[in-house]
């Protein structure tokens, strides 16, 4: 019997909202997984993003409540405004989601308006590119 010949089956409990990298087909022949492997030098630049975009949304939090979707929004909108005018901080986030991406940033975020701020992040990602 050649490898060719084994017919292997196995069932999983995969919840694809505990990794929404994993892609399960409809009639589940088959699972994908996406995994990105950061270099350690990646890993370090988007925790330093991060953290500098947390900083920033913990001051910005206590001038601006973050209780509703338009709340978060708007400290989402002044965030990316100060990240604009600091040159510093604009380089290093560009930086971040060059290697990384807007979803790879967003796994160091601990914060109500973080999902306001990568999809702002990625707008002025693309905004910045042109």
């Amino acid at each position: 019997m050649t490898s060719h010949d084994k017919n292997v089956t196995f069932n999983s409990s995969i919840n694809k909202s505990n990794n929404p990298n994993i892609n399960i087909a409809q009639d589940n022949s088959r699972i994908e997984t996406n995994q990105t492997n950061y270099t350690t030098e990646q890993k370090q630049t988007l925790a330093e993003a991060a953290a500098d975009i947390q900083q920033l949304l913990e001051q910005l939090e206590k001038s601006y409540p973050t209780d509703t979707n338009d709340e978060k929004e708007k400290l989402a909108t002044e965030a990316i405004a100060q990240i604009e005018n600091n040159p510093n901080l604009t380089a290093r986030i560009l930086s971040a989601l060059k290697e990384g991406g807007a979803k790879a940033l967003e796994q160091f975020f601990d914060h109500p308006a973080a999902t306001f701020v990568i999809s702002a992040l990625e707008d002025w990602q693309k905004t910045k590119a042109n």
